[in-house]
């Protein structure tokens, strides 16, 4: 898989404008013509973005709906200055294109990294310091200017509505969520807020982690890159990690502080929420990673009782 990042549901919303090979062809053909030769083949589409691959090594990640359009910009804005520092690489667009052929939007060419999801084959416990290094390098303080996002980043109270109808909803169709998960959501509401804004990927769950050989190549999807709480990306650590050790052991190399460790863990619940009840709508894949959320959250409230 390469880095598109844009997972392919059966039940999309609908496409706001018809994206095509020729018309990628086309917007190539007038904007970079150097790529304008290459084979261009079909890769998917998710909820934002068309993706087709050209050549061997980029990819076209081209809006399929208004609302990605900005995002694919803050994209292009925060990665340049973001992937000197980091660890893995990340898709960092090498191209950028324009309106254009009758079609509205801006547009990126980004590089083609081969590996598969760490939703299909979960990293080795041995990945988890280079993970949080990665974290460790991108959690930096964030410029006043960083692309906002009203969902990533803010504070737990923010969600607090969408998951309990999360949660009624799974009460009624599932037993995931215990009593145990809603002491935990409750003691990450709880939690001080932070008080530092720092970069987040905001969306680091198992479809946008890359393994090669086994072990970490690529971070993609960086469409909800912004500024906020570093707990939002810590929350990771339950969707990527199996055992508990080596998830605490990740939050001392990180230095999380207890309020810290609290509202990460809430960040874990409320993934799990999303993501089991996208999945459940039909994308297997997503639902067994909130589904294994749960249960290694559940795990270490036990452990901390």
């Amino acid at each position: 898989m390469g880095p598109t990042g844009d997972a392919i549901h059966p039940h999309l919303p609908p496409a706001e404008v018809e994206v095509d090979a020729a018309l990628v062809r086309r917007l190539l053909a007038t904007q970079h013509p150097d790529l304008a030769d290459r084979e261009l083949a079909f890769v998917g589409e998710g909820w934002d973005n068309a993706i087709f691959r050209v050549g061997s090594d980029l990819v076209v990640r081209i809006p399929r709906r208004a609302a990605a359009a900005e995002l694919v910009l803050h994209e292009a804005r925060a990665l340049a200055p973001l992937a000197p520092r980091l660890p893995p690489p990340i898709p960092t667009p090498v191209r950028t294109g324009t309106p254009g052929e009758g079609y509205p939007w801006a547009w990126n060419v980004v590089p083609w990294f081969e590996g598969e999801e760490a939703a299909l084959a979960s990293p080795p416990d041995a990945d988890a310091e280079r993970f949080v290094d990665f974290l460790i390098a991108l959690h930096t303080e964030a410029p006043a200017d960083a692309p906002d996002n009203a969902v990533r980043g803010v504070p737990l109270v923010e969600h607090a509505e969408g998951v309990e109808r999360g949660f009624a909803q799974l009460r009624k169709e599932t037993g995931i969520v215990t009593p145990a998960i809603e002491a935990g959501w409750a003691d990450a509401l709880a939690a001080p807020v932070a008080t530092t804004a720092v970069w987040l990927h905001g969306d680091l769950h198992g479809r946008n982690a890359l393994l090669r050989n086994g072990h970490f190549a690529a971070i993609i999807d960086w469409r909800d890159v912004t500024s906020g709480d570093a707990a939002c990306d810590l929350a990771a650590l339950w969707m990527l990690f199996e055992d508990p050790d080596i998830r605490a052991e990740a939050l001392d190399r990180y230095g999380a502080d207890p309020a810290l460790r609290r509202r990460a863990l809430g960040s874990a619940i409320r993934f799990a929420t999303v993501l089991l009840a996208h999945g459940r709508e039909g994308d297997p894949r997503l639902a067994s990673i909130g589904t294994n959320t749960f249960r290694r959250v559940e795990t270490d409230l036990a452990r901390a009782r």
